[in-house]
Parts: C-alpha cells; structure tokens; sequence
C-alpha cells in the first residue's frame, strides 16, 4: 500500500503541476488552493542495488466525497482504503502489529472488490518508519490548528 495520488514532477514542472495527476489517478476534481501543505520530507533509501531519494510535498485534502465517488486509473492505482489515523500511528510506532483496513480495490474486470481487513507494516510500500513517522506528525499538527 503507498499514498494514493504520487505525483513524479518533470525538472520544468512545479509543485501546482502535480495537482493534475490527483484527476487522472483518483478521479476526482481538486484545486492547488483546496489542498493544505504539510511541508517537504527529503527522503533517502537504499535497497538491493536501487537508491531512492525524494523530496516529497506533503498535502492534506480534507474530502467530502464518499469512497464511491472515486474512479482510479489501473495502470497507477489498483485500489482505495482508509485506516483510522490513532491505529495508524500505533502501527507505525510499534504499539500494535496490524491496523484494520476498508476501501476496495479494483479486479482483473474492473470490478470492485471490497476490502475488510487486517494488515502489517510488511504490506505498506517499504519506506522508512520516519518517512512514516513524520506524515503523521505533520497530519496531527494540522489537525491542531
């Protein structure tokens, strides 16, 4: 499982570019001014032979829609889910070994497969806990504001 609208912005491109993939990938139709910017992660991971640096633009968007009215792309995004955010940070900090998962996630047919279940840190794309870490920091401290 990895975020769900991950823009890759060309060198010409800026930050308000990627809002774009947001439509294609999850189908759904936001401005640059409705998202809340979280701040930038730099990101750096070696694994088997591969190097992966980052600067990740952190945004919140804080959705009315219900998980219906999303329509994904296949070729990005095989599927949606939504965790409660406590149980995903207990994940992420050890306090408890699976969070409890519900969305769907798309078939062969392009028919949805709902999703109740369990899962582990195994099953997230394989970032360091920190990169974890820091998205929920930076998600509770907006929800201070």
């Amino acid at each position: 499982m990895d975020i769900t609208a991950a823009v890759h912005l060309l060198a010409r491109e800026t930050v308000y570019d990627g809002v774009r993939e947001i439509k294609e990938e999850i189908g759904i139709d936001v401005s640059f001014d409705e998202l809340v910017p979280l701040g930038i992660i730099d990101y750096h991971q070696k694994k088997e032979g591969f190097i992966d640096k980052e600067l990740a633009n952190v945004f919140l968007f804080e959705s009315a829609h219900s998980i219906d009215d999303f329509n994904l792309q296949p070729e990005e995004v095989s599927g949606m889910v939504k965790v409660v955010l406590n149980d995903f940070e207990e994940l992420w900090t050890g306090a408890e070994d699976k969070v409890n998962i519900k969305g769907f996630e798309m078939n062969h047919e392009g028919s949805r497969m709902m999703i109740d279940r369990f899962v582990g840190r195994d099953e997230f794309v394989p970032h360091n806990c920190s990169y974890y870490e820091s998205i929920i920091r930076l998600i509770r401290e907006n929800l201070a504001k």
